[in-house]
């Protein structure tokens, strides 16, 4: 098993119980292709170094798992066609 980070950037337009599904149906991603989440964290709402869809700030989160080297490919494809995720980005992490 591998060490992965999901970084997602999901939409401060959003209410928060729909921000809050966002990230549940992420980790639940997760969860249904083998991944095991160690931990989530929660950055807050931050300004954005660009403008993304009409958008100055929006709201941070990491996941960390461990997972199969073909997991985060899975998630990935999923991700990108979620509503309200403006960016995400999936990497490996190296063992500590």
């Amino acid at each position: 098993m591998n060490q992965y980070e999901l970084a997602l950037v999901v939409s401060a337009k959003i209410e928060d119980d729909a921000r809050a599904a966002v990230v549940e149906s992420a980790k639940e991603l997760v969860t249904r292709f083998g991944g095991a989440i160690t931990n989530v964290e929660d950055c807050g709402k931050k300004r954005l170094a660009y403008e993304i869809q009409k958008m100055r700030e929006a709201y941070y989160y990491f996941i960390q798992f461990d997972a199969e080297a073909t997991v985060p490919a899975e998630i990935e494809q999923r991700v990108r066609i979620m509503d309200n995720v403006l960016r995400f980005l999936c990497i490996r992490r190296d063992a500590e």
